[in-house]
C-alpha cells in the first residue's frame, strides 16, 4: 500500500511542479503533467532555456536538473533518475528512450575554464553537447562530462567517469586498484 500513496503524493507534486513551469516558461517546457516526481527535487530552467520530457518521466529525492540560460535539454520517454543525480545544461544535453540513472549519477556538459582571467570566481566554462543513446542504464555514482557521446543499449558500470564516445551494445567497467601502503 505504501508504493500507491507515494505514488499519488508524487503526482500531485508532478502537477504543482510541471504546471508552474508550464505556465512560467511557456513553449520552452514540454512534459506530460502528471509524472512521478519526489517533493523533494529541483527543476531550474532559466531565461531562454528549453527543457523537454517524455512519458513516464521519474525523478526521486534529492535529484536535480539545470537548465542554464539559452541552454537545451531533451529527456524521452520512460526516462528514470534515482537519488541525488543531478543533470546540468550549459549548452545541450539530449537523453534517449528507456534510460535509467542509478542513485548519484552526475551529468555535466560543462567544466570551468581555468585559463579565464579570475578563475573560477570568472565564472566561465567550456561547454560540449551530451548525448545519451535509447535504452542505456548508468550505475550509482557515475560521473558524464562534457562532449559525451554514448551509443544505444549500454551499460556503464557504477562509480565510472566518463568522457568522450562509447559505442553502442557495450559495457563499461572502470577497474581501480587499491593500494594499502603503511606510514
Amino acid at each position: 500500500m505504501n508504493k500507491y500513496i507515494r505514488a499519488s503524493v508524487c503526482g500531485v507534486i508532478s502537477l504543482c511542479k510541471f504546471g508552474i513551469l508550464k505556465l512560467e516558461k511557456g513553449k520552452n517546457f514540454n512534459c506530460k503533467l502528471v509524472n512521478l516526481v519526489s517533493p523533494l527535487t529541483e527543476i531550474t530552467v532559466d531565461r531562454g532555456a528549453c527543457l523537454y520530457i517524455g512519458n513516464k518521466f521519474r525523478m526521486r529525492s534529492s535529484a536535480k536538473i539545470r537548465v542554464r540560460k539559452n541552454a537545451v535539454i531533451s529527456i524521452g520517454e520512460n526516462f528514470s533518475m534515482s537519488n541525488n543525480c543531478v543533470i546540468t545544461a550549459w549548452e545541450k544535453i539530449d537523453i534517449g528512450n528507456n534510460v535509467q540513472f542509478g542513485p548519484g549519477v552526475l551529468v555535466y556538459d560543462q567544466d570551468h575554464d581555468l585559463r579565464v582571467p579570475g578563475g573560477l570566481a570568472a565564472e566561465k566554462y567550456k561547454t560540449k553537447p551530451i548525448c545519451i543513446g535509447n535504452g542505456v542504464w548508468i550505475g550509482a555514482n557515475t560521473i558524464i562530462l562534457r562532449g559525451t557521446v554514448i551509443g544505444d543499449n549500454t551499460v556503464i558500470g557504477a562509480g565510472s567517469i566518463i568522457k568522450g564516445d562509447i559505442p553502442p551494445n557495450s559495457v563499461v567497467i572502470q577497474k581501480r586498484d587499491t593500494k594499502i601502503t603503511d606510514l
